[in-house]
């Protein structure tokens, strides 16, 4: 057991400190993206668009929104439209680019449906 927990947290770092270092890098021709970060529960998906610099959430969603009418909120169809609606509200607040922060979580099944549903709402990553 704390092996395992200590493999996903070890993923977890790893992920985001590949990101810090493309943002440093970015830095260096001023644009730093925003980060869209995820997470999946057993039932749930959840996505929100980050400022790290400003520590504040832009937009967030969620397969719990009552505008999206899911049945269910833990199948790659779910995923999907989640990713579709945190690009319409990421759009809305102004932003097209974006890092796709997957934390601990593989990318595959739920997540990368998340992600192209992102990509199909029109956000960059």
């Amino acid at each position: 057991m704390t092996q395992k927990l200590n493999s996903k947290q070890r993923r977890g770092y790893r992920t985001r400190n590949k990101l810090r270092q493309v943002n440093i890098e970015r830095n260096a021709v001023r644009e730093v993206r925003l980060r869209l970060s995820i997470f999946r529960s057993g039932r749930q998906i959840y996505a929100q668009v980050i400022d790290d610099i400003k520590g504040t959430t832009i937009a967030a969603a969620s397969s719990l929104d009552k505008e999206l009418k899911l049945k269910k909120g833990s199948d790659k169809d779910a995923a999907g439209k989640v990713g579709k609606l945190i690009a319409e509200r990421a759009k809305k607040a102004g932003v097209n680019k974006v890092q796709f922060d997957r934390g601990s979580f593989l990318y595959h099944g739920r997540v990368k449906a998340l992600a192209d549903g992102a990509r199909d709402g029109g956000l960059e990553f």
